[in-house]
């Protein structure tokens, strides 16, 4: 479980998790790090942003990052070996005003990575647009859309964003997400 220079943003995303997993500290990766978990080729994150969802009795996060080689720098952590910073968002884990309950587990090679489930994305990235007309928020949906086509509710998209006040910012994802 070694992070290094060349270690991708999924790399490390599955390292930070499982090691605060088995420390009893449950985490959820969210914002630009999902999207470029879920759409990689459209979109490269700078950093990694996981919501702490549960602390157990074990080891802190912040243990468990120092044991990885991570330092705290403000209000993220750095690597002296990889370029990609950690930041741990204020919970709880929502979408504008909706919290999320339900996320996605992804396994690989004894590794473990809580995740927004793709939907939850869509309208994670969705939300830069909505709130703050944020084109490149726009794009990041677009893109997890389309690459993860199968796995999008857009009727819940679509909820949300009118729940949210913002029906008209809908239609132009929905334009922009056909046009491609």
């Amino acid at each position: 479980m070694k992070i290094a220079r060349g270690s991708s943003l999924r790399d490390v995303a599955f390292v930070v998790c499982t090691a605060l997993h088995e420390s009893g500290t449950e985490a959820v990766l969210t914002g630009g790090s999902a999207a470029t978990v879920y759409a990689p080729q459209a979109y490269q994150s700078r950093d990694i942003d996981f919501i702490v969802t549960f602390s157990g009795a074990g080891a802190t996060p912040g243990e468990v990052l120092a044991a990885l080689g991570y330092r705290e720098a403000g209000d993220h952590y750095e690597h002296p070996h990889n370029d990609l910073n950690l930041e741990f968002p204020q919970g709880p884990l929502a979408v504008g005003g909706e919290l999320i309950r339900k996320w996605k587990s992804l396994r690989e090679g004894g590794m473990l990575l809580h995740i927004i489930t793709p939907t939850d994305s869509v309208r994670d990235r969705l939300a830069g647009f909505l709130f703050w007309n944020d084109r490149g928020s726009l794009d990041q949906a677009v893109a997890v859309a389309r690459a993860r086509r199968k796995q999008v509710d857009l009727e819940a998209v679509a909820r949300w964003c009118r729940l949210e006040g913002k029906a008209a910012a809908f239609e132009e994802f929905q334009r922009q997400l056909s046009h491609g």
